[in-house]
Order: C-alpha cells, then structure tokens, then sequence
C-alpha cells in the first residue's frame, strides 16, 4: 500500500461534511443501499492502491452496503461505530454519532481478509456459546463492543474475528473478563 491518505467509504454527504471536519481521508460515497457498478468499480480500482475502510451506517441498509461491496471487492477494511452511539433523535447513522466514536472506531479497523493463524470456526463459537445458545446474540454483542468489530449475527462474528488473527483462547480470556 501507498503512504496516501486512506479512502473511506460512506452512505452519503451528510458523513462526509461530518467525518471531514476532523478525519484526514479521502471519500467516497455510496449514496445509499443502491451502490452503482460504476461506484463498485472506482472502489474496486481504489483498493488496488490504497487502505479503503467501510464505515456505513449500523443499520439494515449499512450492513447490506457492507456485504455488497465486501462480494465485489477484495481487501476492504471495516471499521464499526456502535448503533447506540449514532442515534440522534429518530435519526440513526454516521452523522449522528461523535467525533471520538468514530475516531476510536478508525483506530480499531477490521482488516477485509482473514488472517491465516486464528483457529477460530464455528465450533469454537459453539463451544464459546456464541452460537447455538439462548443468549448468544447478547454475548457476540458484548464481545463485538469490547473487540470494536460491530454486532454482528454467527457468520459475521467468525469472519471478523478471523481477520483480526483471534484464537479461541483469545475470546474465551475475554468471556471470562481477564
């Protein structure tokens, strides 16, 4: 990768006016859930060169613009801003949270690929009981604020963690709070 400014990813104009009054980056803007081709392939020829974080907003439509363009471009980097940290009013997204969620959130960047070394796979998150138990929404949630990766549902998680180089071990020390 090249020492240029990272380029983020966005919904739309309302987070690049916010995110640009204190983050150093270039942006691109999806325009909401129905991304073009045409923005798909300049993200694509982007990400050949240069960091390209996703930070969209924690709802249906943000995640779906994730899993979008993590289908059509490999290598991309997420990076999550807890929901209850982007409410303002009725409002949810981006450009309603704070400067210092998203500054932590950009500090904490989800590599796009899975790191070769972490042992993780569903079995592990069943054993974990982050699969498969009653309450294991609630402690992929506590698990994804604490390794600021998002909420995530089974699949997710796993993915992230993955790209993160975790160990089974490595999540249950944090289950067990060490």
């Amino acid at each position: 990768m090249s020492n240029l400014r990272p380029v983020i990813v966005v919904e739309g104009k309302t987070d690049v006016q916010f995110l640009s009054s204190f983050v150093k980056a270039d942006f691109v803007e999806v325009n909401g859930s129905a991304i073009s081709r045409e923005t798909i392939s300049y993200i694509s020829t982007l990400a050949r060169t240069r960091r390209v974080v996703v930070l969209t907003d924690p709802d249906g439509p943000g995640k779906r613009i994730r899993k979008v363009l993590d289908e059509a471009v490999p290598g991309l980097a997420h990076a999550f801003v807890p929901k209850e940290r982007c409410i303002r009013g009725k409002k949810v997204g981006i450009a309603e949270s704070d400067k210092e969620s998203v500054l932590l959130a950009l500090e904490n960047v989800v590599p796009g690929e899975e790191a070769p070394l972490s042992d993780l796979d569903e079995a592990s998150l069943f054993r974990l009981g982050l699969l498969g138990q009653h309450d294991s929404a609630r402690l992929r949630k506590t698990l994804g604020e604490k390794l600021h990766i998002g909420e995530a549902n089974g699949r997710s998680f796993l993915k992230r963690c993955r790209a993160l180089g975790l160990m089974e071990e490595d999540l249950r020390r944090l289950l067990d709070g060490r």
